[in-house]
């Protein structure tokens, strides 16, 4: 074999990585795999693959889906528990942790993984088994360093069992940010807590079905429920029921529109300024029994159906 076979030969041998090696490489630097090419032209597209690899439903399959999607993109305060397939170890998934930060571990060793950050890639489910995955190699009393993202990276559904439910609880505030003996002289984490408690707009989970939230920001009041069907279904099958008059949830009640969100809709109502979230219980349970019946309609939809789902559709927000 010449000399520059034997080059080529030696530039392109798999090298394996710790992540932690490439946290401080700069695109222009030397790859530590020795390759002798530049970090961006050869470990460094791995990074920037992963980063730009975009997942339409991120968080399918897993329990609570909805609840998950709803944690990420609408609840101000909230709080999941997980348990990891290896260890048995206990994680913590919540809503916002102070400063967005993507996770930290506690002095007690308990782990607190964010879901709503400052910065994700375009699989939200990756960033999250990447944080756990940092969390794990982070000493307690500690915010986790998450580094560059890598494309072979556990996702959410590689890390925990799938077959357990996920219970998730909503808070009124932040208070679970701080453990019960955390000393504060200053009164810097009382007076955080007061304004992040503040900016939270109360906030209710229905029971009667799930991923419904009740919530009032400033005087007025909504109903924001995550539904778990594809996103044209569900369409339909709100047209079918809002060209029939049937799209209220309690009187004086209207449906204004909805939230794209990791792949699925959010219908939105609007509710009158006195309904408190015991309120809609029922309608909501009435409702999602004949949103059932919609969604196992095959009829094509009608002119006045057609008409709603075009005015339904022009009321869309994409969360991302």
């Amino acid at each position: 074999m010449g000399k520059k076979s034997r080059q080529r030969a030696k530039n392109t041998t798999t090298v394996t990585l710790d992540p932690a090696d490439l946290v401080d490489v700069g695109p222009r630097e030397p790859c530590p795999c020795g390759s002798g090419k530049r970090f961006k032209q050869c470990h460094g597209k791995e990074i920037a693959a992963a980063a730009d690899t975009w997942v339409v439903r991120p968080f399918e399959g897993l329990p609570s889906e909805c609840d998950l999607i709803a944690f990420r993109e609408i609840v101000p305060s909230g709080t999941a528990q997980v348990e990891l397939l290896d260890s048995g170890k206990v994680v913590n998934l919540v809503t916002l942790l102070p400063m967005a930060m993507p996770g930290l571990v506690r002095d007690d060793e308990t782990i607190w993984i964010g879901l709503q950050t400052h910065a994700s890639s375009g699989d939200p489910s990756r960033d999250l088994g990447h944080a756990i995955t940092a969390a794990l190699a982070t000493e307690p009393g500690n915010p986790i360093q998450v580094g560059d993202l890598m494309k072979d990276g556990p996702r959410l559904q590689d890390l925990i069992d799938t077959s357990k439910p996920i219970e998730v609880k909503v808070h009124e505030g932040f208070d679970f940010w701080v453990g019960e003996n955390v000393e504060d002289p200053t009164g810097e984490v009382a007076a955080g807590l007061e304004r992040a408690n503040a900016a939270a707009a109360p906030t209710v989970r229905l029971e009667s079905v799930e991923a419904a939230y009740w919530t009032q920001i400033g005087d007025r009041r909504y109903l924001r429920w995550v539904l778990p069907h594809g996103e044209d279904t569900v369409l339909d099958a709100l047209a079918r029921l809002h060209a029939a008059g049937q799209s209220q949830l309690v009187e004086d009640s209207r449906l204004i529109g909805s939230f794209r969100a990791l792949g699925v809709l959010a219908p939105v109502w609007e509710l009158p300024a006195d309904t408190e979230a015991a309120d809609v219980e029922k309608p909501a349970a009435d409702f999602a029994a004949a949103l059932d019946k919609a969604l196992a309609a095959t009829a094509p939809l009608t002119t006045e159906e057609r008409a709603a789902r075009a005015g339904l559709a022009s009321r869309q927000l994409t969360i991302r």
